[in-house]
């Protein structure tokens, strides 16, 4: 039974990621407000995480609050980094969420136990990326970096208080998330105006698929495994986010995308494997790594 549900979290964690991958290229696509590209997504998908919650339980427990608000700093900063600089860029520099997993979750997730083998998965999917966007990255220190840089930390805290509810409902944070960025971008959006036709359909798309399927998938798989498995599991978004820019944009991923594409997925895959196998060395549960 723990066998299967840490395989079901990480079938939903994939498809999260999977899912997740295509907000590169639909923010691109609406002609909007950050703000209220980001509280619109967040409207969408709030409606359809409650027919999958039904009776939202808002506790407003410290987990559950700082969850839901440093979700909502990595939504509203992700589209605003997407904005501001390449849509690679914000995707890498979003992804340095690992090291603060690793650096934090011993100290506020005592179930953690990072050891030798989850560092050298960090410094290989770090240098995975690396080349995957090499040709891509602006070292300039512009807002845009700054933002997406940003967006790693706050990603990183959502993982650590999401898995903090492991044993409640972490789907409840979501649902605080959507409504706190729907909350802030109302100015925004009233500011803005009604976008066109094109741009409407991109946040539809936004909100369910983007945004509000992922919701529900990560709120069942966060529960199955711990935060730094969690985030490399993830790593399937920066490595499809290419995928789906080939497939829509007819865009030829460079040689070294690819090789650190193969090195992202060796990497989290050897990490999985040496895991399994301490812990049944251990005689550990799979629930527990």
């Amino acid at each position: 039974m723990l066998r299967d549900n840490r395989l079901t979290a990480t079938l939903a964690l994939a498809l999260c990621a999977l899912l997740w991958s295509s907000a590169g290229f639909l923010i691109k696509l609406v002609e909007w407000d950050a703000f209220a590209i980001a509280g619109a997504r967040s409207l969408i998908a709030f409606f359809l995480m409650l027919a999958f919650v039904r009776k939202p339980r808002f506790d407003f427990s410290a987990n559950q609050v700082l969850a839901a608000v440093f979700y909502s700093l990595t939504m509203i900063l992700f589209v605003l980094a997407n904005k501001m600089t390449t849509a690679a860029n914000a995707i890498l520099l979003q992804y340095t969420e690992p090291i603060y997993i690793v650096l934090l979750a011993p100290v506020l997730l005592r179930e953690e136990s990072t050891d030798w083998v989850d560092w050298l998965a960090v410094l290989g999917v770090l240098g995975g990326m690396t080349l995957f966007f090499v040709g891509d990255l602006d070292l300039s220190a512009n807002v845009g970096n700054v933002l997406a840089l940003a967006s790693g930390l706050t990603f990183a805290l959502f993982a650590i208080f999401m898995r903090r509810q492991k044993d409640g409902r972490p789907a409840d944070s979501f649902l605080l998330a959507h409504l706190l960025t729907f909350a802030v971008s109302i100015p925004f959006a009233i500011r803005a105006g009604l976008p066109g036709p094109v741009s409407l359909g991109g946040i539809a798309l936004l909100g369910i698929f983007q945004i509000g399927l992922p919701s529900i998938l990560y709120s069942v798989g966060i529960r199955g495994v711990t935060a730094i498995s969690a985030a490399l599991i993830t790593m399937i978004e920066p490595v499809m986010n290419p995928v789906w820019v080939f497939l829509l944009v007819g865009e030829v991923p460079a040689g070294t995308a690819i090789a650190g594409g193969v090195i992202i997925l060796a990497t989290v895959t050897a990490r999985t494997v040496l895991k399994l196998r301490k812990m049944r060395y251990h005689g550990r549960n799979f629930s527990e790594e």
